[in-house]
């Protein structure tokens, strides 16, 4: 059967068993869990079938809302909070890695502008930072300590602080999205401009190497958490202007649920990145390998829980679909 006419055969069901999962109202799991049965068989026709299509990837991100609906509705004896960050929130995320990586994409890319620019134009950074901030930042070098800034609070106040203003950002990216998908992306390039000018204004110092390790302690959990917000803004804006064959107004209410679990995603790691700041990126002068396996650490748990893992998930997750499906 062609993918079309497999796609008009079916299509008002899926549809309907959609609106059926986002309604408010409880939905008896035994008739959820026959409509379940259903739509595995489609997805394992589709997986046969029409592989790598759009078809087989609403299928996976549908059959993923019902397993969820299902979870819930059972009694089931362990930490629900645990299920979410371990399970559930991995297989959600697997459907949506494609704006994750586009939000990745626009944040080097804004951090290649912000490094040209400062490269080649001397007042740039003044304008990205401030002078004050640009001054402090030359003296403190000068002093042979360019990451003191890291050291002027005391260390509860600044853990504190700093977790409070990455919410405070993160939410601002994600809350952007109301204005389309471009309004996360401004404040995705925004800030990998202020990086790029900031870094480069450490590299035209001649002190590259010991800026960016100790910077990167917290730096690389904390700009993670701005990409994967925007990714939630993404996704929410992403529901305004591809609203498919829904009411906007309803596309809009299934964009914020889907962005807002990206968002509490993010908790643990506005608390880690918080952390290793107001604790941690004090210590400026650690033994480097030290300073180093902590950068290397945080690049792979997000490398891992936001890329890897997800995909692993989903694998599993078919395999199950096909194994109910035969």
């Amino acid at each position: 059967m062609r993918e079309a006419a497999f796609v008009r055969q079916n299509k008002e069901k899926w549809i309907a068993f959609e609106k059926a999962l986002d309604a408010n109202s409880k939905i008896n799991p035994d008739h959820l869990s026959d409509l379940y049965i259903h739509l595995t068989n489609d997805l394992a026709f589709a997986q046969t079938y029409y592989q790598n299509s759009n078809t087989l990837r609403y299928l996976n991100s549908l059959a993923t809302q019902a397993h969820q609906k299902i979870y819930i509705n059972k009694k089931e004896n362990g930490n629900s909070i645990l299920r979410f960050f371990a399970m559930d929130f991995p297989l959600f995320f697997s459907n949506y890695q494609r704006e994750f990586l586009f939000a990745i994409l626009v944040f080097f890319v804004a951090v290649g502008i912000g490094t040209v620019s400062t490269l080649y134009d001397d007042s740039f950074v003044r304008l990205i930072l401030g002078d004050d901030y640009v001054n402090w930042t030359l003296d403190k070098i000068e002093e042979g300590n360019p990451t003191a800034v890291y050291q002027t609070s005391g260390q509860g106040g600044m853990f504190l602080d700093i977790t409070l203003n990455n919410i405070r950002v993160g939410m601002f990216c994600f809350a952007m999205g109301i204005l389309t998908s471009l309004g996360s992306l401004w404040v995705i390039t925004s800030n990998g401009i202020m990086v790029g000018a900031f870094f480069t204004m450490f590299y035209k110092e001649g002190v590259t190497l010991d800026a960016w390790r100790v910077i990167m302690l917290h730096g690389t959990i904390e700009l993670s958490i701005i990409v994967v917000c925007g990714a939630a803004g993404i996704i929410l804006g992403n529901s305004l202007l591809f609203p498919g064959t829904y009411e906007r107004k309803y596309s809009f209410v299934r964009g914020v649920k889907a962005g807002l679990k990206v968002m509490v995603s993010t908790i643990p790691l506005f608390i880690i990145a918080g952390f290793i700041e107001g604790f941690v990126t004090r210590y400026a002068f650690m033994p480097a390998v030290l300073n180093w396996l902590i950068v290397i650490a945080s690049a792979a748990l997000i490398i891992w829980y936001y890329g890897i893992y997800p995909q692993l998930v989903k694998r599993k997750y078919e395999a199950l679909h096909r194994a109910e499906a035969t």
